[in-house]
């Protein structure tokens, strides 16, 4: 008997559910269906005007709207007389096979929640996310979507952009670039120095704050490097520009300044120990050959030719 019993199947819907109940069930799903409406259209009106944080207003209003339609949900297969144990075991196994199947979505949704509330970056900010640099047009609940400098535009999955470096250009007024320029050896560094101070100094779009800088790098093959460090504005615009101003200037200043820039060069030393032939194909260094035994040069130095490259 208790064998039996114990294998008989669960009775989720009863019999004899009245008139009564299906109203008072459809009377409670019609409140629950109105009553998230309501609560959507009251946390829109009284949420933020910014289009950045609208996003997290969308995310508020749907999680409250879902759960309010969960709850009258049940509350009206309670009034149906519908055993809510069985199902919400069935619904349990169901839920779990549907989470294995949306593993990459769901993953993509907590990462946009999150997201939202760590906010690394708001609408219209220039950003580097992995290997893409560009403008943040719009962050949702899946991507982030990204308008690059080169005018492309990039769906990046929020889980990407949870998992990688994130660099926010626009959240630092200024930024630090840096320009290395070669002299000859033999310049007078100082003077080479203050040569560059004062071309980057009157250029335009240079911050005063912090201070340009002009260090002595390294000692190359071919000159003297120097590394000119100066500050400008964050955007991308500003980075090319300024950049191009201030190696125009500092090439005109060394060249007014009579200081050189030189080019990579190279010596290579060739010597030969062919000797010499007349016009007669005798070498005029054999007297056995009709020369006279002379040749020209200084000994061993006679066949050795210099060649800069």
């Amino acid at each position: 008997m208790l064998a039996g019993a114990a294998s008989a199947p669960a009775v989720i819907v009863p019999h004899g559910v009245t008139a009564w109940d299906w109203i008072h069930g459809g009377v409670t799903l019609a409140v629950t269906i109105l009553l998230s409406q309501l609560v959507r259209r009251g946390v829109r009106r009284f949420g933020p005007r910014d289009a950045t944080d609208r996003v997290v207003v969308r995310v508020i209003e749907r999680i409250i709207s879902y759960t309010v339609v969960i709850i009258g949900c049940v509350y009206t297969l309670a009034a149906l007389r519908v055993e809510i144990g069985p199902l919400l075991g069935a619904l349990g196994i169901g839920g779990i096979a549907l989470a294995f199947a949306m593993q990459d979505t769901l993953q993509n949704l907590v990462a946009g929640i999150i997201l939202q509330a760590r906010r690394p970056f708001r609408r219209g900010d220039q950003v580097q996310i992995d290997k893409f640099e560009g403008v943040i047009e719009d962050v949702d609940l899946r991507n982030v979507s990204l308008v690059t400098f080169d005018g492309l535009n990039v769906f990046i999955p929020n889980k990407t952009v949870l998992e990688n470096p994130i660099v926010n250009y626009t959240r630092t007024p200024t930024r630090r670039t840096q320009l290395q320029v070669g002299v000859a050896y033999g310049t007078d560094l100082a003077r080479a120095q203050q040569v560059l101070l004062d071309a980057v100094g009157r250029t335009p779009g240079i911050e005063e704050t912090p201070v340009p800088a002009a260090w002595v790098y390294e000692f190359a093959e071919s000159a003297i490097t120097f590394v000119v460090l100066f500050w400008h504005a964050v955007n991308r615009a500003s980075v090319w520009q300024v950049r191009s101003d201030v190696a125009t200037r500092i090439k005109a200043a060394l060249d007014e300044a009579g200081i050189e820039v030189p080019f990579p060069q190279r010596s290579v030393w060739v010597t030969s120990d062919a000797r010499e032939l007349d016009g007669n194909g005798a070498d005029p260094s054999d007297p056995d050959q009709g020369g006279d035994g002379s040749r020209g040069g200084n000994g061993s130095e006679e066949g050795r030719k210099a060649m800069s490259i």
